[in-house]
């Protein structure tokens, strides 16, 4: 396997041959069996790092008598161990800033990024120097299977904050040799200028969020302006779901008339584009199996399905030495599947991305519903105007779910309309749903990320 060392260390002049597909020929299409007796040997590597460097780690493992040693198969694998975020929160708290199961020096420490705490004490996240020219150097790798090049413009549409992602494709794509135009996204009439930006520069590849694509489009249309003049060919988006639902997925690919690729993981699980479509296997989001070691897992014991199986995401870092990621729980839902990739990778696949969050899941009269689905279904009706929400009350003893979508169509003449669509997305979805249509531009749009579900549940139990 061609740099397969732990500490990892690149090379910073290689590039790939500019006619290869792979940036790494051999790891990315070997028989997935050997590659996985590679990445067994590699997590005793790093759980023996992080047992000798960490007390967080060496704490949790000998709670349950567990030595890195033990770990001779993926079965005992699955016997470590979980991280659930509450720890890690809980960790930082009481050994500020970073907790104790950063691995290196503070001296060492390159980069630090977060969560914004609008829902509890922040989380920090540490990232080496060292593990930096890492993640650019996956980073750059993944992008490359996405077909973006040496000397392309990569223009990066996200939060140049606290925010992780736009951090991590930019270093991706200057280790790659691009040009990167980092233009961030969020304040009062950034869109506007952005449609300007892109007119005049007219990138190659873009990454944000899909709903803010999908917003991109809107203002840009506004403007008098066709998206498809920006010239874009690749499109990667994470963050949110979406770039995986069909109907999203096509939206933006008519409007800008480029190639939509989804990615991403987890910020805490940076180098987070180590699930990736590529320009060979453009649906769904293969698992770079080498770079993250990704399982699909039974949400209660946290073991393995099967593929063809849903569950959720459990990643762990082969990599990073700041900040390592052992069985981190992600409380996302997916389904793997393990296939003949058109690309010629053989990584295992998330045909649908990740579709959702346990948590954001809407359990209503007995059924589970998740926001994409109703994203899903919207977005393929005629007239309707591109925004929603989702409201969800408690009348009485029982739930109701109200969905609220603009149409295009003057107010007298939306009958029609609500009668089509509610019942449509009712035996879609399965569930009774009360069905409500308003104008046009009247719904809150995205500047980064989109928040469609309002649950008045939480505030009638208070």
């Amino acid at each position: 396997m061609e740099e397969w060392h732990f500490p990892a260390s690149y090379d910073q002049g290689y590039l790939p041959d500019p006619e290869s597909p792979y940036w790494f020929p051999h790891r990315e299409t070997m028989d997935p069996d050997e590659r996985d007796a590679a990445v067994l040997v590699r997590l005793r590597e790093v759980m023996e790092y992080a047992y000798s460097t960490s007390p967080f780690y060496r704490r949790k493992w000998d709670a349950v008598d567990l030595k890195p040693a033990d770990i001779t198969s993926f079965e005992a694998f699955e016997q470590v161990p979980v991280i659930q975020k509450e720890e890690m929160r809980a960790a930082q708290h009481e050994h500020p800033p970073f907790g104790d199961y950063t691995c290196v020096d503070d001296s060492e420490i390159h980069h630090i990024h977060g969560t914004s705490g609008t829902t509890g004490m922040p989380t920090a996240f540490a990232i080496g120097r060292r593990d930096w020219e890492v993640i650019a150097d996956n980073h750059a790798r993944i992008l490359w299977g996405m077909g973006v090049r040496p000397g392309d413009t990569v223009f990066v549409a996200a939060l140049f904050s606290l925010y992780l992602g736009s951090w991590g494709a930019m270093a991706g794509a200057e280790r790659l040799r691009c040009r990167v135009l980092p233009f961030g996204a969020g304040a009062q009439g950034m869109t506007a200028r952005a449609v300007t930006w892109l007119a005049r520069t007219r990138p190659k590849a873009f990454y944000a969020t899909p709903s803010y694509a999908l917003r991109l489009a809107e203002v840009a249309e506004q403007e008098g302006i066709d998206p498809k003049e920006f010239g874009l060919e690749v499109m990667f988006f994470s963050g949110e779901p979406g770039a995986s639902v069909p109907a999203v997925r096509d939206a933006i690919a008519t409007a800008f008339g480029a190639r939509v690729v989804d990615c991403g993981t987890m910020a805490e699980m940076t180098p987070f584009m180590s699930a990736s479509a590529t320009e060979g296997t453009p649906d769904g989001m293969l698992l770079w199996q080498d770079i993250v070691w990704h399982e699909v897992c039974d949400p209660a014991t946290f073991r393995t399905v099967p593929y063809g199986s849903e569950g959720t995401p459990v990643y762990t870092h082969l990599e990073r030495t700041s900040q390592p990621m052992i069985r981190l729980a992600s409380n996302d839902l997916t389904r793997w599947v393990m296939e003949d990739n058109g690309c010629g990778r053989t990584y295992p696949k998330l045909p649908s991305g990740v579709y959702g969050r346990i948590d954001d899941m809407i359990h209503i009269r007995g059924e589970n519903v998740y926001p994409t689905e109703v994203d899903n279904y919207l977005r393929g009706v005629e007239d309707y105007g591109g925004e929603h929400q989702i409201v969800v009350r408690r009348t009485g003893s029982m739930d109701e779910m109200i969905v609220r979508a603009e149409c295009t169509l003057p107010a007298g003449q939306r009958d029609e309309f609500e009668r089509r669509t509610g019942s449509g997305l009712q035996s879609f979805l399965g569930v009774r749903v009360t069905f409500e249509s308003v104008d046009a531009n009247t719904l809150e749009r995205a500047e980064h990320k989109s928040r469609r579900v309002v649950d008045e549940r939480e505030h009638t139990k208070r």
